[in-house]
């Protein structure tokens, strides 16, 4: 009785809100030291090879930090294909909250 077709609310966590895909600017995102050099370059360039055929189809990760900007969290070969082909700015979803 009075639930039918009622839909529970979508946790914060998974609000459409937050995860929307936005271009983030490549030279705003950081790389954790302990990320940096473990891209796999094989993986690296065929990626860049499918984004110039089809573009960028899965968004990166990554938080806001106050003082670096972005921080990646997930889409290392991502960043580093498109760094490769001289892109300015690169698909992201903004996970989390700000970091101090």
């Amino acid at each position: 009785a009075g639930t039918v077709g009622h839909k529970a609310p979508i946790p914060p966590t998974l609000s459409p809100i937050m995860m929307k895909e936005i271009p983030v600017r490549i030279d705003q995102i950081y790389v954790p030291a302990g990320r940096r050099g473990s891209a796999d370059p094989d993986k690296v360039k065929e990626l860049a090879e499918s984004i110039l055929e089809v573009g960028q189809q899965v968004a990166i990760s990554v938080r806001k930090d106050v003082k670096k900007g972005f921080v990646l969290v997930a889409g290392l070969h991502r960043l580093e294909a498109c760094k490769s082909l001289g892109e300015e700015t690169i698909t992201a979803i903004i996970a989390g909250t700000p970091q101090r």
